[in-house]
Parts: C-alpha cells; structure tokens; sequence
C-alpha cells in the first residue's frame, strides 16, 4: 500500500484538511503527517510520495539522503527550492508543483503591500495603539507607475488589478512578449534603465542562480528614493545587505517583505527595525481557500501515482528517469 507523508509546519487545522481530503479520496492510502523536524527524516524512510514545501525542507534543514522508497515529490507551492536542489534527489522521483493557483492570493498580497505602503497603515496601527490622532496625505495608487518583475500567472493576475487602480503597468522579464493588463513589457537587460520611472517595484521572478542578488545595490540606486520594494518572490532574489542600506541611505521610501533569505527571520535581524518596513511572514499565498485551490491538482495527481499514470500527472517539473 503506497504511503504519503505529508510534511507541514502550517497551522494544524489547515495540514489536518489535507490530510482528510485526501483519506476521503483514498481510502486505502496510508497517510502520515509531520510537523516537526526531529520525526521528520525517519518518516521521509517510510514514504513512497511526499507532500511538503521547499521552504519547509530548508527551514528544517532536511535532506532526502534515506527517502529509500520515494518516487514522487509534490511540492505545494511553486518555487522549489529546498527540493529540486537536494543532493540526495534521486532520478527516479517525479517532482510536480502547485503551477497556476496562485495568481488571485499572492496578486492581492501585492496590493495590499502597495497599498499599506502607499498610505502608511502601520504608522495609524502603532497611532492606535498609543491612542495618538496623527493625520498625513495618502500617497495614491492611481496615476502612479508600478513595475513587477517576472511575468507568470501572479503576474497575469495583478496587472489588470492594477490597471483597475488606475495605474500604469510595466513588466520586466527574460521572455518579453505582449501580455494583457500590460502597457509594455521590457527585458531583464533593459531593469536598470525602467527603474527611475517606478513608484512601486513587485518582485515576483522565481529564485535562481541567475536572480540570487538581482536585486542589489546597483537597482536601489536607480530607483527614485520616492519608490517601495515589495518582495513576494524569494529572499535571495534581494540583496539584504544592500536593501538594508538603501534604507538607511533614503535610496527608497520603504518596503514590503514576505520573503527572505533565512526564515523565520532572525530577531535581531536589522530589517525588523525600519518603521517604513512591512514584514509578513511568507503568507504571500497562504489564504482561507488554498486548500480548495489544490486539492483539484493534488488529487488528480494522487490518481495518476496510485495508477502507475505517471505521464498523466499535471505540473511536472522533473519527470522521473
């Protein structure tokens, strides 16, 4: 009987979804659930399928030296960091990812970045909680130029929103090609000289060797000290070192993190210190309704394993060998 681990560190109401959903649809399916590193490596032994993201597998520092049964890896995001890059992968396992659910959640993270941003919300919360009426100029969204770095599904989603605002959208990418919701779209060779017109920069370009640190000193200062970074893709793909110093130097107004480069964030990392900084917690997708959003791909996939259909799968990122 094929066994799936599922390997969360999320909330447990939300893992025990998963984990129900898929006993409802499998009933012969062994399932097996854990949230904490130390059970984690004997568990990996004991699964033929696993469930997981890569941030988690790096957050809890596993590897998959003694998954000795594991053919399948489907990671419930996209990114895969922390997966495709484990040493131990073997070629026989099939990775698969969670492609094209994320566009309505991590689309609204970024407004609501842009937007708290824009109008200072944390300054009114910290207000609040002194009891202090301390009133200030919004910064409108309408008329204001907003540039989103990597051009997918996320990137398909927030445009229009952004257009709906009354915003005018530029797209950076590898690939440039016209896209909806767009007003024009630039290649990744022509960032530095986009920058200066952006009031707002959304980074949502996959991390790689060829983004780690793409985001460096060298882009904050072309950015007009007026502008905010909001970060929704990965932390290596920003310079920490040179964000923290563009702060600190009035390069840019200020910033919206959901990633970063070590998670969770270090308490006394420098970045927790800025009053013109937002920190979330990489919540970018993680909604009330993202369990509703894969369990369709999830248990398509499920289907395909347990029939041996692995061909049919959906959202193959390394087939295996």
């Amino acid at each position: 009987m094929a066994r799936l681990l599922i390997l969360l560190t999320l909330p447990p109401d939300v893992t025990e979804q998963y984990r129900q959903r898929f006993g409802g649809a499998f009933p012969d399916l062994e399932i097996e659930v854990v949230a904490e590193a130390g059970k984690a490596a004997p568990a990996i032994g004991r699964a033929d399928a696993l469930l997981t993201f890569g941030q988690m597998m790096k957050n809890m520092k596993l590897d998959l030296a003694g998954a000795a049964r594991l053919k399948w890896v489907q990671a419930l995001g996209t990114g895969l960091d922390g997966i495709t890059d484990q040493p131990a992968l073997k070629d026989s396992v099939t990775i698969t990812s969670l492609h094209g659910v994320h566009g309505p959640p991590v689309s609204e993270a970024a407004l609501a970045g842009m937007l708290a941003l824009a109008r200072d919300i944390p300054q009114f919360v910290r207000q609040q909680e002194h009891k202090h009426w301390g009133r200030w100029p919004a910064r409108l969204l309408h008329n204001k130029t907003v540039g989103i770095l990597g051009i997918g599904v996320i990137a398909e989603a927030l445009a229009p929103k952004c257009k709906a605002m009354g915003m005018t959208v530029v797209g950076i990418t590898s690939a440039p090609r016209p896209v909806a919701g767009f007003d024009r779209v630039h290649g990744k060779d022509g960032m530095l000289r986009v920058l200066p017109e952006l009031d707002f920069l959304v980074l949502l370009t996959p991390y790689s060797p060829a983004t780690h640190h793409l985001i460096d000193a060298k882009v904050f200062a072309a950015m007009k000290p007026s502008s905010y970074l909001i970060n929704l893709a990965r932390g290596g793909v920003v310079d920490e070192s040179a964000l923290i110093e563009a702060l600190k130097g009035g390069k840019i107004a200020g910033a919206a993190l959901d990633v970063f480069m070590q998670e969770p964030l270090p308490a006394d990392h420098p970045l927790w210190a800025f009053k013109n900084v937002i920190i979330t917690t990489h919540q970018g997708g993680f909604c009330d309704t993202y369990v509703d959003l894969a369990m369709p791909i999830l248990e398509h996939n499920m289907r395909c394993f347990l029939t041996g259909n692995l061909k049919g799968m959906v959202n193959v990122v390394r087939p295996a060998a």
